[in-house]
């Protein structure tokens, strides 16, 4: 098992030996034996951005999710190769890479997998 802890707001302390303990009990609890997690602690204003942006609703919210799957990776690795989203007109070049790489995996493996930018802009 791996576990990322990553705190990137400033509001409330976030004591991370103690969350990777509850964490590591959780998983027992559940009879998990492995996976890998990240949890990463943002403000109020990024989190309603991705909220805005991945499920259309404009609000902050306390947790978001999201699956590591070939969907992330297809992401990643397109910002590896230096694509970007900052404007539209990255967004649209990065859109457009994801896409494909994704239509791929979809024709080969018979998923409906989406790029993570779907609705940034």
């Amino acid at each position: 098992m791996s576990l990322v802890i990553r705190n990137l707001q400033r509001a409330i302390p976030v004591r991370r030996a103690l969350l990777r303990k509850r964490v590591d009990q959780i998983r027992h609890i559940l009879g998990v034996q492995q996976f890998d997690l990240a949890v990463i602690c943002i403000s109020n204003h990024h989190i309603q951005r991705l909220n805005r942006t991945y499920r259309a609703k404009n609000v902050p919210t306390d947790v978001l999710s999201f699956p590591f799957h070939e969907v992330t990776v297809a992401h990643g690795l397109c910002h590896l190769l230096g694509y970007k989203h900052s404007t539209e007109e990255e967004w649209q070049q990065m859109f457009e890479r994801e896409t494909h790489i994704l239509q791929e995996i979809n024709r080969s493996s018979g998923t409906n997998l989406q790029p993570l930018t779907k609705n940034l802009f």
